[in-house]
């Protein structure tokens, strides 16, 4: 029987851990000291300690960010040779688990703090997806033209690609297609395989190497995390329409301006007040506590809460507030 050389592979868990904070969603991360680029908290699953992988991912959140998160859900297994190694690298492959966690941002973070851990707007990272005041104006000063002519290239060796335009009339809208938030992943991936952010220049793409500079397009994080961010973000926008789960984000009693502001900041698209309250009470997802805010900095607004019988009543309640 032939011999193979079996090369070792190391299996990590990396979690995108949500919060919303007046208005701004964020995502917990660690590092950026010294230059560092920050990174998502993460780590490598060890079989005789860990049960299973949420067990090992659970656990090195809390010892890394002092933070137990509640929802989780396992989003995708990220495995590209050269995403996560670097060049010279002759360790383990590896393959990351990547987990979509939903939290609040606790109300004393110095155990946060002192983990090296924080909360930043995920919107730093992908400026190009939030949309709540409109068009972002670098989709037409840089990332379209860019992309444009990077479509009219065709790879090398080979004759004119259709699938560069079709990629990129589906991923932005261009061609007057519309825009469709749930494609973060899409997008991102374009813009790497494009040579267009840090990270592809990082991971030795031609593409990128090719090019003299580089504009700052969102902030690079280390390895694929901006990948599995991108991954979580675009998860978590599809399944606010099937599934309540932005109340996992929500205080146990909320306005219904505070509930579309954190639907908004998620889906990065602004929402018709009108509309969008009359789809919160034909869902029957909440129910008024009979209790005031006054804290609105106007007049007093009422209270509502989540209507957890509603997981029982029907298999897909969410929020479906429709296209752009």
């Amino acid at each position: 029987m032939e011999s193979r050389t079996r090369t070792p592979i190391e299996i990590g868990l990396t979690a995108a851990i949500v919060a919303v904070e007046d208005g701004s969603p964020r995502i917990l991360v660690l590092g950026g000291a010294k230059g560092d680029a920050l990174g998502l908290p993460s780590g490598p699953f060890d079989a005789l300690k860990h049960r299973t992988f949420e067990i090992g991912l659970r656990t090195f959140v809390a010892a890394q960010t002092a933070l137990a998160v509640g929802y989780v859900e396992q989003l995708y297994t990220f495995g590209d040779r050269g995403r996560h190694a670097q060049p010279g690298d002759t360790g383990p492959h590896v393959a990351s688990v990547g987990y979509l966690a939903l939290t609040r941002v606790p109300a004393d973070d110095k155990a946060l703090k002192a983990a090296g851990a924080r909360f930043e707007p995920w919107y730093r990272f992908f400026p190009w997806e939030d949309w709540r005041d409109g068009r972002p104006a670098m989709l037409d000063a840089a990332i379209l033209p860019a992309l444009n002519a990077w479509a009219k290239s065709p790879p090398r060796g080979q004759s004119p690609a259709p699938s560069r335009r079709t990629r990129l009339t589906l991923a932005f809208g261009a061609d007057d297609a519309s825009w469709d938030e749930e494609r973060v992943l899409e997008r991102y991936e374009l813009l790497y395989d494009a040579g267009l952010v840090e990270e592809a220049r990082r991971d030795g793409r031609e593409a990128a190497l090719a090019r003299k500079k580089i504009a700052p397009l969102g902030e690079p994080m280390r390895f694929d995390h901006r990948r599995i961010l991108a991954t979580a973000i675009a998860r978590l926008r599809a399944k606010l329409k099937y599934r309540p789960v932005v109340f996992e984000l929500m205080d146990e009693e909320f306005t219904l301006t505070e509930l579309q502001r954190t639907v908004e900041a998620i889906a990065g698209r602004h929402l018709h007040k009108q509309n969008f309250r009359r789809l919160v009470e034909s869902t029957a997802l909440v129910e008024n506590t009979g209790k005031m805010s006054t804290e609105t900095g106007g007049r007093p607004a009422a209270l509502f809460r989540f209507r957890r019988e509603v997981m029982a009543e029907r298999p897909a309640a969410g929020l479906r507030f429709g296209g752009r």
